[in-house]
């Protein structure tokens, strides 16, 4: 009888697969995603089979397998892509269970059947780089299947990837077979844009950064939920919310099709730069329908200003769309706010780490935010960001006293409804 503790060697094409957007799928419908996860499974279960492929590890939505062939590893990838894709199709947008899949070849170790080491590294690796639905390959996969399978390939480049040493070149691959054509063809005719509300309707798309610095990615990011948030209050507009927005963050982005995407008539893009004690925020609004620009302004303030800066944006926006608007509501758009600045940046930094949605991002937001309470216990924004933290670590089985996550995150939304009961 075999040790389960020993450990082998041996040189095998590892293929990594992975759910796009697992956890958000997870969080709005458990039970569908679950189902759905289930039936994707024996679909991807067998055609590893079928290539002659072993499962090794799986954790959740992610799938590991070995094959003795980089051939078999890369067409079965292809095939699964495929039959994955005609699953979606009858699938709502919003529901779809897309996986990407990574395929390296490289020397693993095997001990009770599992898989570890840096072929298996890169093999996961590979997967984060390849768009949802396709396949992405290594160098030295790509070599070995190149002259042999009647495959596209295209050269993504030499990428540095987390926690390995040494840059990999990668390839997306796909096979421009008269199924997979089918399947893409009846995805895209099942693709219909949501219609236009009638109403005003506007998605405001993550700035662009122009600091130098990344550890200001948060500042811009807030400054962007701050301005959805005071467009909202407006019940005469339509305004598309962060989560769909920000989907959009870090691509080269056609203004027209994020319209009709998201179902907008109007997007606002722009840039923010933080440095020497000012902001400055340069913004274009933009007529998503026909690609032409309503304004492009540039907004400066002083650091301590920030909050007048907000408001400068908002009003802009909001004259430019429905100048009504701003004659008879902008009231809505204010709220209590902190006079410490020290709080605000403490409660932006917050809702990064609460945008993660993992344990450690929450657990890391409760942090700030108690930085930011300390400062000002009437902060009434942080005191919701906290409570709902609270309630997502009970919710999502992170909590390792459940009832006190729910009463503190009863307790602080009291708290943020108390100081200001539009938060």
């Amino acid at each position: 009888m075999s040790d389960p503790a020993e450990i082998s060697r041996r040189l095998v094409a590892v293929f990594a697969a992975d759910v796009e957007g697992y956890r958000r799928l997870m969080g709005a419908d458990e039970v569908g995603t679950l189902k759905g996860l289930t039936e994707r499974r024996a679909v991807l279960d067998r055609i590893i089979g079928e290539h002659r492929g072993r499962i090794a590890n799986t954790a959740g939505d992610s799938v590991l397998a070995e094959f003795g062939s980089a051939v078999d590893a890369v067409q079965c990838a292809v095939e699964a892509q495929t039959a994955l894709a005609e699953a979606n199709i009858s699938v709502p947008s919003d529901k779809r269970i897309c996986f990407r899949i990574g395929v390296h070849i490289g020397d693993v170790m095997v001990r009770a059947g599992d898989l570890f080491g840096d072929g298996v590294n890169i093999a996961a690796r590979l997967q984060t780089l390849a768009n949802p639905g396709a396949v992405c390959i290594s160098g030295a996969t790509f070599d070995q299947v190149r002259k042999v399978v009647q495959m596209t390939f295209v050269d993504l480049g030499v990428q540095q990837v987390k926690n390995i040493q040494e840059p990999i070149r990668a390839y997306q691959v796909s096979a421009a077979t008269e199924a997979r054509e089918r399947a893409l063809a009846r995805l895209a005719e099942s693709e219909s844009p949501p219609p236009l509300p009638d109403k005003p309707s506007i998605a405001v798309l993550p700035f662009q950064n122009m600091s130098g610095d990344p550890e200001q990615e948060y500042f811009a990011d807030g400054m962007v939920e701050e301005i959805i948030t005071a467009l909202s209050r407006f019940n005469s507009l339509f305004v598309i919310a962060r989560n769909s927005s920000f989907t959009f963050k870090g691509k080269a982005v056609n203004i027209k099709e994020v319209g009709r995407t998201l179902g907008v008539r109007y997007v606002l893009e722009g840039s923010l730069r933080k440095a020497a004690g000012k902001v400055r925020i340069t913004g274009q609004l933009i007529n998503a329908a026909t690609g032409t620009h309503i304004w492009p302004d540039r907004f400066e303030r002083e650091l301590i200003d920030v909050f007048a800066l907000q408001d400068e944006v908002t009003v802009a926006v909001v004259s430019a769309i429905q100048p009504k608007l701003f004659q008879t509501g902008i009231a809505l758009a204010t709220r209590r706010r902190t006079e410490k600045l020290s709080a605000y940046d403490f409660y932006l930094r917050a809702m990064q780490k609460y945008y993660l949605a993992s344990r450690e991002g929450l657990a890391e937001a409760l942090r700030l935010t108690r930085r930011a309470l300390d400062l000002d216990p009437q902060f009434g924004l942080a005191a919701a960001l906290a409570g709902s933290a609270h309630m997502n670590n009970f919710s999502w089985g992170f909590a390792s006293e459940p009832q006190f996550e729910r009463n503190e995150a009863v307790r602080l939304v009291r708290l943020a409804l108390s100081v200001d009961w539009r938060v």
